[in-house]
């Protein structure tokens, strides 16, 4: 057999270190941490009294969001792109001032209520009817 060369040796032990070295370093027992997403409640809900919620006006707001792009972004029970109705019922007292708050922030519309969604504006809804629609949305609290 003929002698193998010095370079050829040197090849060979280097092969060897590097292979032994990426085998201890791959060879890590604990596993990868994984990034776990920290779930926020943005149901805090707010303290105050709530009133009474006429039947007709939340008839009626129903009503104006089944013809309404609404059901785009939201969804009655659970979350969508935008919180469950339930959940804005859930945060929110059913008074005049928190109807008059919401209806326009639906006009306006916004973002940072309920974390990274933006509600688009929808300047053409009037007043009353936002408030009817937002009345409507209340009403799930206790349904």
């Amino acid at each position: 057999m003929k002698a193998m060369s010095s370079k050829k040796k040197i090849n060979i032990i280097s092969f060897l270190i590097v292979t032994v070295l990426c085998a201890a370093g791959c060879n890590n027992s604990t596993p990868a941490k994984k990034e776990v997403k920290k779930q926020v409640d943005y149901i805090k809900p707010i303290p105050g009294p709530s009133d009474t919620i006429s039947v007709e006006i939340a008839s009626k707001g129903e009503v104006l969001i089944g013809y309404s792009d609404c059901y785009t972004c939201h969804k009655k029970e659970e979350r969508s792109a935008g919180p469950a109705f339930r959940d804005v019922a859930k945060r929110y007292p059913v008074n005049d001032a928190y109807i008059d708050y919401l209806a326009k922030k639906v006009i306006k519309g916004g973002s940072g209520s309920w974390g990274f969604p933006v509600m688009s504006p929808h300047p053409t809804l009037s007043l009353e009817d936002a408030k009817m629609m937002v009345t409507y949305i209340l009403s799930l609290r206790k349904r």
